[in-house]
């Protein structure tokens, strides 16, 4: 394997785990954080989650389909 190879396969994975990880977290947590305010347990959570899978998908398929 070529040492160019090697970083881009690098830099793949990095922007991977930024696209798979932020969302997750951004949203996760905000939803964990609506529903102790607003006392609706898991309802913002899942919201949450859910809207950051969606945006993960979408996100790893534009930088497949660019590759």
């Amino acid at each position: 394997m070529k040492k160019s190879n090697f970083w881009e396969l690098m830099s793949l994975a990095w922007d991977l785990g930024y696209i798979i990880a932020l969302p997750i977290v951004v949203l996760g947590f905000g939803g964990a954080l609506l529903d102790k305010k607003l006392g609706t347990s898991p309802l913002f959570l899942l919201s949450g989650i859910l809207i950051s899978l969606i945006i993960t998908s979408i996100g790893i398929y534009r930088k497949v389909k660019k590759m």
